[in-house]
């Protein structure tokens, strides 16, 4: 099972255009927690993201793009980085969660990876007919 671990650094919503970490302890930490979900073979992918005053929003209003630009003042919660993992439960995803070496101002969010086959029979095969899903599957 894949499972998604999004890291939620509380303020970083106001963070201004090109901040990045500066505590050299708390990267050292991070890189150390990242090799160990690498040596055990679980990490799939990991990035942090810029700040949201950097980034845009596109949403769809009577189904037409809007597309918004950074800051955004209505955000209470923003992404500040996250991991892909593939692990065999929940309960061993949120085990990894439970060592990263975060800050008292953060939150890992554990999401699980919708995969092709919890999807009904008749979605599962709609989406085998599109030619670029047997490239995206797993």
């Amino acid at each position: 099972m894949r499972f998604m671990m999004l890291m939620i650094p509380h303020g970083y919503e106001t963070a201004a255009p090109g901040t990045m970490p500066e505590d050299a302890e708390a990267m050292r930490a991070m890189m150390a927690y990242n090799e160990a979900l690498q040596k055990a073979g679980v990490l799939i992918s990991c990035d942090g993201l810029h700040p949201p005053s950097m980034g845009a929003r596109v949403s769809f209003p009577g189904r037409k793009p809007k597309v918004v630009d950074g800051p955004f003042a209505e955000a209470k919660e923003v992404l500040g980085g996250y991991w892909v993992i593939e692990v065999a439960s929940r309960a061993e995803a949120i085990e990894w969660a439970t060592r990263c070496p975060g800050g008292e101002n953060e939150v890992i969010e554990v999401r699980q990876v919708q995969e092709l086959g919890d999807f009904p029979p008749d979605l599962q095969a709609l989406a085998e007919s599109f030619p670029s899903m047997q490239t995206v599957k797993r």
